[in-house]
């Protein structure tokens, strides 16, 4: 059977903690910055865990 591809994608827009949770950022940060508020883009910067749902599907794309 051949090796499992990494999804790249999804590799780029998912990070993996130490503990091995997987965490994401917010989407639409980079998109028309000027009329947001501040506390707005603050929240951007932030990474977010994924819901459980959602985690089985993110680790085979990743390759784990």
């Amino acid at each position: 059977m051949p090796k499992m591809k990494t999804h790249k994608a999804t590799a780029k827009r998912f990070k993996i903690t130490s503990s091995g949770k997987i965490r994401r950022r917010k989407q639409g940060g980079s998109h028309l910055r000027r009329k947001k508020a501040k506390r707005t883009k603050q929240q951007y910067r932030k990474y977010l865990p994924i819901k459980k749902a959602n985690t089985k599907r993110i680790k085979r794309l990743l390759g784990l």
